[in-house]
């Protein structure tokens, strides 16, 4: 649980891994300790972006280990706002990204809600095969 209202009531899961390595984290918005924070689009993507690195971090995994984000939005106009705070947070990581807008959410002083996938790379050490010595 990271402190959204919603987890409960709805019964989701901030972060799921699968067997795989794919840790996929969803329903990222800027509620933090269930207070939604102040802030216009900008703020609000950073604050939604860092709850879920905060869900990545729970799993050993950072912001490099990203490799798709989905940022969701209200507004047209918002899109450069969300988009520049995507470059900062991933400049370095360049996931691939989709901006989609949509009409609302469960707030409506929210207008940005993001979602993540990540990656874990296995770093299991590769078998050896051979035969007798």
């Amino acid at each position: 649980m990271t402190g959204a209202p919603w987890e409960e009531q709805f019964g989701y899961s901030r972060a799921v891994e699968l067997p795989n390595g794919t840790v996929l984290v969803a329903g990222c918005t800027s509620v933090v300790d269930g207070v939604i924070a102040d802030g216009g689009p900008y703020e609000q993507a950073v604050n939604s972006f860092n709850v879920a690195f905060a869900a990545l971090k729970r799993l050993g995994l950072g912001p490099e280990h990203v490799v798709r984000t989905r940022m969701y939005v209200t507004h047209a106009r918002d899109t450069d706002e969300v988009g520049r705070a995507h470059k900062e947070l991933f400049d370095a990581v360049r996931p691939v990204a989709t901006m989609v807008i949509v009409s609302g959410f469960v707030d409506p002083r929210l207008v940005v809600e993001v979602e993540v996938e990540a990656y874990r790379p296995d770093t299991r050490p590769a078998s050896i095969e051979g035969g007798a010595a």
